[in-house]
């Protein structure tokens, strides 16, 4: 690859693959939309906690790799963010939708075995068996752009090697356990937590219906 991203240009690359799969209703999303989902307590490792300061530089440089776009609807002036992973437009890569998934789960939860691949990616697509997750792994791997991901060497007390994505350069293993500034281990995340992003998630919706019948009203004024 010609370029190397931070931990939070993936997290977000990751938040908006997740949510154009499971909430298309609300997606492209709003910059409040997506730092939700970059702080969720749920399904991230690790969890962050980060601010709009933190988020806007990390937008404004994948727009600038055409990572990520800018939308905006004739009726809506709120700026709104989508991924271009999948329609890009520069440079060489378009994934497919289980590559896609695939570096979702990567982006968001860090390495992972196969067996958790292919479970995590469950929302956002459904794969057959892990023979099929091991044939878009061996794609990711040997892309004539890439590698995008790399088979980690197995660590003492594993049964199974882990797969890291290589979006940020190679992955360092002495540090996978470890946390950095704005971030939580994830270890201990509540089922109060997962319903407390469910609410958010839903008030997201609720708001943007609100936008929608107000746009509708002043129509009939």
């Amino acid at each position: 690859m010609n370029f190397t991203l931070t931990p939070i240009e993936t997290r977000i690359l990751g938040c908006l693959i997740e949510k154009e799969a499971t909430t298309p209703d609300v997606y492209p999303l709003t910059l409040n939309s997506l730092l939700l989902a970059c702080n969720q307590k749920s399904s991230r490792e690790p969890v962050m906690e980060l601010s709009s300061e933190d988020v806007l530089p990390a937008l404004d440089n994948l727009i600038e790799k055409t990572l990520v776009s800018t939308w905006k609807s004739g009726h809506n002036r709120m700026g709104k963010y989508q991924h271009k992973l999948q329609h890009r437009v520069s440079d060489k890569f378009s994934f497919s939708g289980p590559e896609l998934a695939v570096l979702g789960v990567l982006f968001l939860r860090g390495p992972q075995t196969l067996g958790e691949i292919r479970t995590r990616c469950a929302r956002i697509h459904e794969f057959d068996s892990l023979d099929a997750v091991t044939s878009v792994m061996k794609d990711l791997q040997e892309h004539p752009d890439g590698p995008y991901v790399a088979l980690l060497p197995r660590q003492e007390g594993r049964k199974e090697p882990r797969y890291a994505h290589l979006f940020c350069g190679e992955p360092d293993e002495s540090s996978q356990h470890g946390t950095a500034p704005g971030q939580k281990s994830a270890a201990g995340t509540s089922r109060l937590e997962a319903l407390e992003l469910e609410v958010g998630e839903l008030k997201s919706a609720l708001r943007l219906l609100g936008e929608r019948f107000e746009t509708f009203r002043k129509q009939f004024e």
